[in-house]
């Protein structure tokens, strides 16, 4: 794994300083008591490997504040779109010809000549036929029960740090955008970290963008980038750990490009 040089100031001097993983920089950050309380056991049972086997970048990914401000960004506007991303992608497509459940690559020359430009938000990897390796993801599993009570834990997201338990976090879908109090029922869904080896395994979801990794996905970004008509996006396009403003922003820039 490479090293990450991070730079720290005593007195009048500056000294580079040596952050090789993702242990080593959360202790760096907050302390052993927090980092044990609250990232250790999260962010192996998320991974499926020892934090000290991690990349430090997956940390920043992390707000770290010294306020009383719980929420997870700093923008000053948050949310989700009115109804739902199901309403905003419904009237995005309509009118277009959609085909669900297709294999992609069961009838590859057909999709890749059904338009002049394609673009592709699928692995990477898997579109060149893994041709210089298989690039690593991890997978979910996603458990959902109906419960009979109108409230179950007071807000649409709580995680589950403790190594011992064996899902992540619970969404409780209701606290999204309808009044806690509504309705007789909730409905809750846990997510279960999983491995992901192929697509046996279900829909790979997180890139693990360690040195390896990160070294293979350059090889593939360069096949990628001498492509005039496939354009590749999201999370699995790119191999990038990616939020969803962060998705949002890189769909409407890729849009811009493909316009012009």
């Amino acid at each position: 794994m490479g090293t990450e040089w991070e730079y720290t100031k005593n007195g009048s001097k500056w000294y580079q300083i040596s952050i090789y993983n993702l242990e080593e920089k959360a202790l760096s950050l907050v302390g052993p008591d927090i980092y044990e309380r609250l990232i250790k056991g999260y962010t192996e049972k998320q991974w499926g490997r020892p934090a000290a086997e991690l990349p430090a970048s997956i940390i920043r990914r992390l707000p770290l504040r010294f306020t009383y401000d719980n929420n997870y960004y700093d923008a000053l506007y948050q949310g989700i779109p009115i109804g739902g991303y199901t309403r905003i992608v419904e009237k995005m497509l309509d009118g277009c010809d959609v085909a669900l459940e297709t294999d992609f690559f069961a009838n590859r020359e057909k999709w890749e000549n059904a338009a002049d430009r394609v673009v592709f938000s699928g692995p990477i990897d898997a579109y060149y036929g893994h041709r210089f390796g298989r690039l690593e993801y991890r997978g979910l599993r996603f458990e959902t029960e109906t419960l009979n009570v109108r409230n179950f834990q007071g807000n649409a997201v709580v995680n589950y740090t403790d190594r011992a338990v064996p899902y992540t976090r619970i969404v409780e879908h209701k606290h999204f955008e309808f009044a806690a109090g509504g309705w007789d029922e909730t409905v809750i869904t846990r997510e279960y970290p999983a491995k992901w080896e192929s697509d046996a395994d279900g829909d790979p979801f997180y890139p693990v963008n360690d040195a390896a990794n990160e070294a293979t996905r350059e090889k593939y970004a360069a096949l990628a980038a001498r492509e005039s008509r496939v354009f590749f996006g999201g999370r699995l396009g790119s191999y990038r750990y990616c939020d969803m403003e962060e998705v949002v922003e890189e769909a409407l820039t890729l849009a811009e490009r493909i316009i012009s």
